[in-house]
């Protein structure tokens, strides 16, 4: 189902005020999409000016910066250990930015936002 960012005016006394003209193609939002661990899975949504906005579903490795070499690793995801946006995600496996995912070196947190960019940054703790 399609959602709608335009929101719906209401005039001083709480009634609704109807709508000027019809709905527009550049109002529509969409579902959240949320990032799990699999198989990398992308899909591309329709942006403005011909540009195609990239939707990560599914991902299982991480670009992991390692702040005592100063070098970034690709490394396999194995799961996720803590999300502060939710507690739920963790047990869904979804990755979120803030998010704490254990790699097969450690502990890492993720310092990007995986669904909108198409790919898993994260630094890792000690």
């Amino acid at each position: 189902m399609v959602q709608w960012k335009k929101s719906r005016a209401r005039a001083l006394t709480g009634r609704k005020v109807p709508r000027e003209g019809k709905k527009e193609k550049s109002e529509m939002g969409g579902e959240e999409i949320r990032c799990k661990i699999g198989e990398r899975k992308l899909k591309f949504k329709r942006g403005r000016g011909g540009s195609l906005i990239p939707r990560l579903l599914s991902i299982n490795v991480a670009n992991v910066y390692d702040p005592k070499t100063k070098k970034y690793e690709k490394l396999e995801i194995l799961g996720v250990e803590e999300n502060p946006a939710s507690r739920h995600y963790v047990r869904m496996g979804i990755i979120t930015r803030g998010a704490i995912i254990r790699t097969s070196k450690g502990l890492a947190r993720v310092t990007n936002r995986p669904s909108r960019e198409g790919f898993v940054n994260a630094v890792l703790i000690s």
